[in-house]
């Protein structure tokens, strides 16, 4: 049997088998109706899964360039209130700063977002909020709703980054008030890396900027998306498209209802074995923010080596992610995205169990028995 490894990080994720044969085929004509059919598929599926009835248009480009287009479309030469607790929010406040006039609202990572220093830059005039609905750095996810209704007290746009939420937890943009959200195809819509989709709002539309990027000119996106057939304004990359499409049938097939319930199950019972352990996670949740439904962030008890730790996982075929930048050898975290279960949860947490252990850590409790009690 041919070994893969099985991926339980916070993207890439492990793609169904289906989704990785439509990529095997011969090419298509992308101005032709075949492809067409695929984009108008992809947008269709999205459009549930984003909550929106908002024109929605994918990119040939991973998440980080849906976060440009939201940024580069809107934004340019405007007051941009960015909150930040975690290296995505990070990303939008720095892609801000090419664009306009980025203030950063930062808070500690993985602690709560400072909603009132985010009201003080609206009345103090900003005219686009940025924010980061699951935070996959720290495994925080923000309260969207609430940034929402404060960015359309003051009129100001709501750009939403989605990535790693959209597919995987509960997600309405329109009720929300995003006016541009955003997600990536590789977290949990299990599909390759490559590919980003971005929604826009009618109240956005009035506002784009006049001075827009090139390539990720949402303006050129939006009539050819109008055409008779559908379009990319350029050269997509059909053979991700494909894969794409396949993936947004499946989700179609298994619905978003159930698929967002999977996701909750399989992280409760990660959290659960942690608890089990005796270990602690790493995000501070209050009234207003809460763990992530698609990635647990665990802190690193004293006495592990987070290299050895996670290498003694790697080498029973199982990658699990570390901390970014700062919080390198301080947490580790474990993906729940993407086409997984019980079986390939267990699994993970059975090595990471193993490889606490000979690291010399002394478990509290069976965190494998903890999660299969939530799985079972």
């Amino acid at each position: 049997m041919e070994k893969e490894p099985l991926l339980m990080l916070p993207g890439p994720v492990p793609m169904p088998e289906r989704v990785r044969a439509a990529m095997m085929r011969q090419a298509i004509n992308h101005r032709g109706a075949e492809f067409g059919a695929v984009y108008a598929d992809c947008v269709r599926v999205l459009k549930t899964a984003f909550g929106t009835q908002n024109e929605l248009f994918v990119i040939s480009g991973s998440g980080t360039a849906a976060m440009e287009a939201a940024v580069g479309n809107f934004g340019r030469g405007k007051k941009i209130a960015c909150l930040v607790n975690g290296k995505f929010g990070e990303r939008l406040y720095k892609i801000s700063q090419r664009y306009g006039t980025a203030i950063e609202i930062g808070s500690e990572w993985g602690t709560p977002l400072d909603l009132a220093g985010l009201e003080a830059a609206l009345q103090d005039g900003a005219e686009v909020v940025t924010l980061v609905h699951n935070e996959t750095s720290a495994a925080i996810k923000n309260p969207a709703e609430k940034v929402g209704k404060l960015a359309r007290k003051y009129d100001a746009l709501f750009v939403m980054d989605g990535i790693t939420s959209i597919g995987g937890d509960v997600v309405q943009a329109d009720a929300w008030g995003a006016d541009i959200a955003v997600v990536g195809s590789q977290k949990c819509l299990a599909a390759p890396a490559g590919l980003s989709a971005i929604s826009v709002s009618e109240r956005a539309w009035s506002r784009i900027a006049e001075n827009r990027p090139y390539y990720l000119d949402l303006a050129a996106y939006r009539k050819s998306a109008g055409s008779k057939i559908m379009e990319t304004p350029y050269t997509p990359a059909v053979p991700l498209f494909l894969a794409l499409r396949e993936a947004c049938l499946i989700l179609e097939e298994e619905g978003l209802g159930p698929r967002i319930e999977r996701h909750r199950r399989l992280s409760s019972s990660v959290r659960a074995a942690a608890e089990a352990w005796g270990l602690s996670l790493f995000p501070t949740i209050d009234s207003d923010h809460a763990y992530s439904n698609t990635v647990t962030a665990i802190s690193i008890p004293d006495g592990v080596n987070d290299s050895d730790f996670r290498g003694t996982v790697k080498k029973m075929g199982i990658e699990i992610a570390g901390g970014q930048d700062h919080l390198k050898g301080r947490i580790f975290r474990i993906g729940s995205m993407g086409a997984i279960g019980a079986p390939e949860t267990l699994a993970t947490l059975a090595a990471v169990q193993y490889a606490l252990v000979k690291q010399g850590f002394r478990l509290k409790g069976d965190g494998v028995m903890a999660a299969a009690g939530v799985l079972g």
